[in-house]
């Protein structure tokens, strides 16, 4: 990874350069630019090593630090298990997944960690199941399913076609009915027409489920507290 003292010390060396050749090695390494290499952590040879550098040439872009937060993948034939071996759909899987330097197989597991959960839900009540994946309680869940337990794909389609609590207007609101299986009791939501017109709106404090119609008229839709809307019916 780049780091941004490094262009400031060839900045600082161009600079010395230019200014005349007449000082000695040894006050360069006691000067400024020994500073500046102690300040950012890094042994004073390591700049001394390349004294030929001036820093870029005039009109050519300095090299830009990695954003914060940037991590580097491994690349898919890099993606090996300290024992045994991956299928090829685990390999899919990890695949641009696995940062450098970790175990691909903690990544592995938290795919399967995902599939167990959503295995354990359906079996509980699967309506609680899809509303997990809509409102993203169960993370990664789309390519956890698709990769390594498909037999949950069904959840995966009708958790695409719901609403977690949000504000949704134009293109993804989709006519239809829908159904909070398990609101909060603090659950509310409006649906408005052309020009702000209030179209429906409710509530529900008692925890139970709750139903609604987007009709085709609607324009937005909020929800807060009711969790997750699922489809009904074709929708």
């Amino acid at each position: 990874m780049r780091h941004p003292f490094l262009a400031g010390a060839a900045v600082a060396l161009a600079t010395a350069v230019l200014a005349g050749c007449g000082s000695s090695g040894g006050s360069g390494g006691s000067g400024d630019g020994g500073k500046e290499a102690a300040a950012g952590s890094t042994p004073s040879a390591a700049v001394s090593a390349t004294p030929s550098v001036a820093g870029p040439a005039a009109g050519t872009p300095a090299p830009q630090p990695q954003k914060p937060g940037a991590t580097t993948k491994a690349p898919a034939g890099e993606i090996t298990p300290a024992t045994g071996s991956f299928t090829a759909k685990q390999k899919e899987f990890l695949t641009d997944r696995v940062p450098k330097g970790m175990d691909p197989a903690a990544v592995l597991q938290t795919g399967q960690e995902t599939c167990d959960r959503l295995r354990y839900l359906v079996k509980a009540d699967r309506d609680i199941a899809v509303a997990a994946i809509v409102s993203d309680e169960v993370t990664d869940a789309k390519p956890a399913v698709t990769h390594l337990c498909p037999q949950h794909q069904d959840l995966v389609d009708e958790a695409a076609r719901g609403y977690a609590d949000g504000t949704y207007k134009g293109s993804a609101l989709r006519p239809g009915r829908y159904r909070a299986p398990s609101p909060t009791d603090a659950c509310s939501w409006q649906l408005t027409g052309a020009g702000g017109k209030a179209l429906d709106s409710g509530s529900s404090a008692t925890g139970k489920p709750v139903s609604l119609t987007v009709p085709a008229s609607a324009r937005a839709f909020t929800s807060t507290g009711c969790y997750a809307w699922l489809p009904q019916g074709d929708n």
